[in-house]
């Protein structure tokens, strides 16, 4: 059983600021050169690929979920 939601475009999001950590430390570690302008177009679209994949989950998440009931048909006591 799931302890909490899948959420893809928080994992996106998590995937694309390992990716920048692993640019950065691969630049300190004098594995390759990586320009400072580059983490900025890799940010930018990476939230925003965060947000279209959170959009559509979420969009699909609520057509499949069931409609809430009436308000006043519950079958709970009164007072």
């Amino acid at each position: 059983m799931l302890r909490h939601e899948f959420r893809p475009g928080r994992l996106v999001a998590g995937v694309v600021f390992t990716l920048v950590g692993v640019l950065y430390a691969g630049d300190a570690g004098g594995l390759w050169e990586t320009p400072w302008f580059v983490v900025v177009p890799v940010v930018v679209g990476g939230l925003f690929l965060a947000g279209v994949t959170g959009g559509v989950s979420r969009s699909l998440r609520r057509r499949r979920e069931p409609a809430p009931a009436a308000p006043g048909t519950g079958s709970g006591t009164v007072g």
